[in-house]
């Protein structure tokens, strides 16, 4: 499928999520259990809030599609891209999937998710263009902190807070409200 044969794909069948691999394959995802859409509205609703104050980008929930460079629409569950990024896109571009990979994105892993695959976005977006990511497993209670530089941090245990470090300045969000 062409870029817009997936979009309106996608549009035409909105009961369902579908994500395409960079080789066009379609994934179907199933909806989240109760616990993990507790999980997704506390990060979106803390980025959102910092969001309003800080006015330097636009926050994304689980239900968008990034088109990213290597040709795969990935739909992280939380993401922000900077204004001037997202301004620069047209407004065809901002309706459908937006051609870019956010600056900042939230994996968030759900009972039926495997640490292997989400191991693997985190990579993808990462070789896309995505300047700081969270992927988060609550089974085990870690955080894994995908940068820019290639490194990656864990911090283990939600006793403890994440950062925007350098990408979202001032941001900080407590993981003990995923428990």
């Amino acid at each position: 499928m062409t870029d817009d044969e997936f979009y309106y794909f996608c549009q035409d069948n909105a009961d369902y999520k579908f994500e395409r691999d960079a080789l066009g394959n379609i994934d179907i995802l199933g909806p989240t259990g109760g616990e993990t859409g507790e999980r997704n509205s506390e990060l979106n609703a803390e980025l959102g809030l910092w969001n309003r104050k800080d006015r330097t980008g636009f926050v994304y929930d689980s239900s968008t599609g990034f088109r990213l460079p290597n040709g795969a629409t990935r739909s992280p569950d939380v993401a922000w891209v900077s204004a001037d990024r997202r301004n620069a896109l047209t407004a065809e571009e901002r309706k459908k999937f937006p051609p870019l990979c956010p600056d900042f994105l939230v994996e968030l892993l759900s009972e039926s998710d495997s640490l292997t695959e989400g191991r693997k976005k985190m990579l993808e977006y990462m070789d896309n263009g995505c300047l700081l990511g969270w992927l988060i497993y609550p089974k085990t209670e870690t955080a894994y902190i995908y940068r820019k530089d290639g490194s990656v941090s864990v911090v283990q245990g939600f006793d403890n807070h994440l950062s925007g470090e350098d990408i979202l300045p001032d941001f900080s969000f407590d993981l003990s409200l995923l428990r």
